[in-house]
């Protein structure tokens, strides 16, 4: 009896441990399973269910290859925006105007015409002028308008014992002539030639100049011509704006004996040509130039410079005709032919480039223009 109970109780046991451990088995699967399924969840997905398993990313639109004749080329890429720190400029625009504007040199040659009784030419436009730099034509762009212009004058006024007997007529004549020629966009200087050059007025205003002009009393130093005419240059150079007319009126015989820096024309005229400046002289002294060859060198002197900036050199027979003289220049300058040109020299800065303006169609006609300009 017991024997068989035993026998009942092992059989029980042998079943129950085959269940166990084919409960064990069955959850060791559900295991393994489970990661299989979390490993395969755990992969990416692609963005798009339309998009091909192999299809390669879409290229930027900034470097697509479009078929030619299909769409437009893609515009230029944009300007960068200035930074605080100076760059090279970006390439210009392709603007005809702004091309000539940054990489030309522009040029203006005042230009005054007369005709066979020395009466000014009014009326003539840029294909009446011919105009040469180097023997070479420039093509001139533009005429301008003399009234719109501004002058920068500079007066230069003999005080030396030489001049003590006409001084005073002098005197009032120059101040009238500020008066008449220079407007309130105009600005003027004077310089005293004596000893050495001396400065009466600063830059300033027709009626301050005009008033300090008055002022001046005549001296019996000696005559620094040279020198007070590099420094008038100089000065003009130092205080003009780039685009105003530059001019020196000078009242003098020219007889220079007591510069102390310059001591010959040769190294007068190219300070004037640098300033740009055009050059009017006044020789008060009349005939008496011609008793001896100081006074002749003198007015020979005064000659060259205004031939070579295109002004003038003038000679009164009488004191009375000073006034006339001086309308004259007032005339002249109201009456000028600003001719522009973009100069097509590739010369470096400093080099003197000479200039020719001729009017081929009206042979009768007297042109008075700078001979040249120093490139800067």
């Amino acid at each position: 009896m017991i024997n068989g109970r035993r026998r009942s109780n092992a059989s029980r046991l042998s079943k129950l441990t085959s269940f166990t451990l084919l409960l064990a088995a069955l959850c060791i699967s559900v295991v393994a399973f489970g990661q299989t399924i979390r490993q395969r969840t755990a992969r990416p997905r692609p963005s798009s269910s339309n998009q091909q398993p192999n299809a390669s990313p879409r290229p930027s639109p900034t470097v697509a290859t479009i078929p030619q004749g299909t769409l437009p080329p893609p515009p230029p890429p944009p300007t960068p925006l200035p930074t605080a720190t100076v760059e090279p400029s970006p390439p210009p625009a392709d603007d005809d105007d702004d091309v000539i504007r940054i990489t030309s040199n522009l040029v203006v040659v005042p230009v005054s015409v007369t005709d066979a009784k020395g009466e000014l030419v009014r009326g003539l436009t840029a294909a009446d002028f011919h105009l040469e730099e180097e023997g070479r034509r420039q093509e001139i762009a533009r005429v301008g308008d003399p009234e719109e212009v501004p002058i920068e004058l500079v007066l230069l006024f003999d005080v030396s014992g030489s001049v003590n007997a006409r001084f005073a007529f002098e005197r009032e004549a120059a101040s009238r002539f500020l008066k008449t020629v220079l407007k309130p966009a105009d600005h003027a200087a004077v310089f005293a030639i004596d000893t050495e050059p001396r400065v009466v007025s600063e830059r300033a205003s027709v009626d301050v100049a005009s008033q300090k002009l008055l002022a001046v009393e005549p001296t019996k130093g000696s005559t620094a011509f040279y020198d007070s005419v590099v420094e008038a240059a100089q000065y003009l150079r130092r205080t003009s704006p780039p685009q105003h007319r530059r001019v020196i009126v000078c009242i003098s015989d020219g007889d220079d004996f007591y510069s102390d820096k310059i001591k010959s024309l040769a190294l007068v005229l190219p300070e004037v040509q640098r300033a740009d400046a055009i050059f009017y002289s006044i020789n008060p002294s009349g005939k008496s130039i011609w008793l001896n060859t100081r006074s002749r060198r003198g007015q020979t002197e005064l000659q060259q410079l205004a031939t070579t900036t295109g002004g003038a050199a003038f000679l009164p027979e009488l004191l009375e005709d000073l006034d006339a003289v001086f309308r004259q220049i007032a005339n002249e300058l109201r009456s000028q032919y600003l001719l522009q040109y973009y100069s097509t020299s590739n010369a470096s800065n400093n080099q003197f480039l000479r200039i020719n303006v001729r009017t081929p169609a009206r042979s009768g006609l007297r042109v008075r223009a700078r001979q040249g300009y120093y490139k800067k």
